[in-house]
């Protein structure tokens, strides 16, 4: 696995292997990142622990600002992280981009940060001024950093977890964005599907990034759901709005994503696909992360 890491500079947060891709024989169940200065091992079964710690070995030998190596077993009830090498450090500073992050190891089954988004955050970034953004399933709120660093008026973040929702908030205090919540930054800890007054209120946007679970018991069926949002884009978005729909099912391409908005909203026309970072190499196309741009006009 070690061989497979050609990065050089580690200022940047970042995917350091991508095993899940399929691109690598014998390594599929394994992803490797750094969160400065933690590499993180992320394992989707079990491996031999001699290998792996020979693997942690050449990961801290590898980055000389590695301060601890850890290990999430993913496979395992509750996704448990232990230590390999180094520090018990459970909470880091990322950044990316200029933007900083709070990461948590541990805690979760996500520390914080997806990374294989990060070509999205900065598309954003460099078509946020003076616009309206609205955020849905925000998560820790990454895309509106990106959005207010961009110089957007209005950043409005929606997502059912009003635990996730808290740390988004502490991620614009890190920031040094906090005095804008309220007014320029906007916290909503609604069901999307049921809450579309709410939504409404802080509109109509210019832009809008939609990056839903693919599944998640009780909330989210994307295959089912995906068609609800789409359909509410007339209510929500300003004529010549820009539109980030994302997927991250395996299961699902992106023709079944330009099928639903063809159906559901066809005065949304279809512009790019987005590249993801490089190291997020697929053996089967589609298989991935889709990131694709739309615009919204109506006739």
């Amino acid at each position: 696995m070690i061989e497979h890491i050609t990065s050089t500079d580690f200022t940047d947060t970042q995917r350091l292997f991508h095993g899940r891709g399929h691109a690598y024989p014998n390594l599929s169940h394994i992803n490797v990142d750094w969160f400065s200065p933690v590499v993180l091992i992320t394992l989707y079964q079990a491996v031999d622990s001699e290998w792996l710690a020979v693997q942690a070995s050449a990961l801290k030998a590898m980055i000389k600002e590695c301060r601890s190596v850890q290990v999430q077993h993913r496979y395992e009830k509750f996704a448990p992280t232990e230590l390999l090498l180094g520090e018990p450090i459970s909470k880091t500073i990322v950044s990316e981009q200029g933007l900083n992050y709070h990461i948590e190891f541990g805690k979760a089954q996500n520390s914080g940060l997806f990374l294989d988004m990060s070509n999205g955050r900065e598309w954003l970034r460099q078509r946020a001024e003076g616009k309206n953004v609205l955020n849905l399933f925000a998560y820790t709120c990454a895309f509106s950093l990106s959005a207010i660093a961009g110089g957007a008026t209005k950043a409005v973040n929606i997502d059912l977890s009003k635990a996730s929702l808290s740390k988004g908030r502490e991620n614009h205090q890190l920031n040094q964005l906090a005095k804008k919540e309220g007014k320029q930054v906007i916290f909503e800890g609604v069901d999307i599907f049921k809450s579309n007054s709410r939504i409404k209120k802080y509109g109509p946007y210019d832009i809008l990034v939609c990056d839903p679970p693919s599944f998640q018991k009780g909330s989210v069926n994307i295959e089912r759901d995906y068609a609800k949002i789409i359909r509410r884009i007339p209510q929500w978005m300003n004529p010549g709005a820009k539109l980030m729909l994302c997927l991250n099912s395996p299961d699902l391409d992106e023709n079944f994503l330009k099928a639903e908005v063809a159906r559901e909203c066809p005065d949304c026309h279809f512009e790019q696909r987005l590249k993801n970072p490089v190291v997020f190499k697929e053996a089967h196309e589609g298989k991935g992360l889709k990131v694709l741009i739309f615009t919204y006009q109506p006739q």
